[in-house]
């Protein structure tokens, strides 16, 4: 009886020590906003999701398109949503007038994204062009948002710029048709733009050219959630594995941004990470990827400030930066 005994106490044991706890855990359910719509520049969370880095992480992750960086910051403060992505002088703009409880963990693009884009032949060639040009933009975008600042960096007055209210998927063909001079957009929807003009090139003019200082979109969550260590930290890891992967095999970015967002063009897709990438990485960058640092966020903040986009004092970079939760 005792022999038999051991020989069942082995096997229990065995079979308790082959049994993982990930394997009688289900994932945790968290959801995700996009910075914008499900373009070739938001598609690594896709990528996360298809190259199992969110399951590795005990996650099941629920992915919405999201409607520009102030609804994606208001959505993530109220909890109805986990995580979301918003461009950082948007949100730091955003914060410094309304205190959400946010805090920003991580820096998808080291280099601002941002840029007025124009078709060749239409009146605009530099920053000097934009005075008393239309500019089809959604209101509240983060290139409206951000304009002034940009404005005083090119020496021109923003009162003399009109913005044209027009929703986001019909900006390509508006600028195509000629109802507007130029339309707020990412630096890597060039591609995408020329597509829709039908041959003719993109004048891109990138706000970074000006103000280089800027970071482009950035992960947030709230602040309780930024300093997770299991959950927050889980989904941060997973989704800047999908970024890399992303930048490092773009050719494989459209296919699985198509297989999740039917509509989408995979080749389109694809060039959007390819003109990214610099962005993620730029030239001489060393530190890894979706790192921020204090000293460079406040050198943000000053710029800000001397443009008038936000108050003298009204924000401090640890007010809304999670820096022990950041990659280092």
């Amino acid at each position: 009886m005792r022999k038999a005994f051991s020989v069942l106490l082995a096997v229990a044991l065995a079979v308790t020590a082959c049994s993982s706890p990930a394997e009688h855990t289900a994932p945790a359910k968290v959801s995700y906003l996009t910075s914008f719509g499900s373009f070739g520049r938001d598609a690594y969370v896709y990528v996360a999701k298809e190259k199992g880095f969110f399951e590795q992480a005990g996650l099941d992750v629920t992915i919405t398109p999201g409607t520009g960086s102030v609804d994606v910051l208001k959505l993530v403060a109220t909890g109805r949503a986990d995580f979301g992505i918003a461009d950082f002088t948007a949100t730091a703009i955003t914060l410094a007038k309304e205190k959400l409880p946010i805090s920003v963990m991580a820096a998808i693009q080291q280099r601002s994204l941002a840029a007025i884009v124009a078709l060749e032949g239409g009146g605009i060639s530099r920053p000097a062009d934009l005075e008393g040009k239309k500019i089809g933009d959604q209101p509240g975008s983060t290139n409206q948002v951000m304009f002034p600042v940009y404005a005083k960096a090119a020496g021109i007055d923003p009162a003399k710029v009109q913005f044209v209210p027009s929703a986001p998927p019909a900006l390509p063909q508006l600028l195509a048709a000629g109802q507007v001079d130029g339309i707020g957009q990412f630096v890597v929807g060039k591609p995408l733009i020329e597509a829709a003009a039908k041959g003719r090139k993109a004048v891109v003019l990138p706000y970074g050219d000006l103000v280089p200082d800027l970071y482009g979109n950035v992960l947030i969550a709230s602040k309780e959630r930024a300093n997770d260590k299991k959950q927050g930290q889980g989904f941060m890891t997973a989704l800047l594995k999908g970024l890399e992967y992303s930048i490092e095999h773009p050719d494989e970015v459209g296919p699985i941004l198509k297989k999740y967002q039917p509509t989408q063009d995979a080749g389109v897709a694809s060039a959007e990470v390819g003109l990214m990438a610099p962005y993620v990485k730029p030239s001489g960058y060393s530190g890894r990827v979706g790192g921020i640092t204090e000293e460079r966020v406040g050198k943000v903040l000053g710029t800000l400030t001397e443009a008038g986009a936000i108050p003298a004092g009204s924000l401090a970079p640890g007010d809304f930066v999670a820096f022990g939760a950041s990659p280092e």
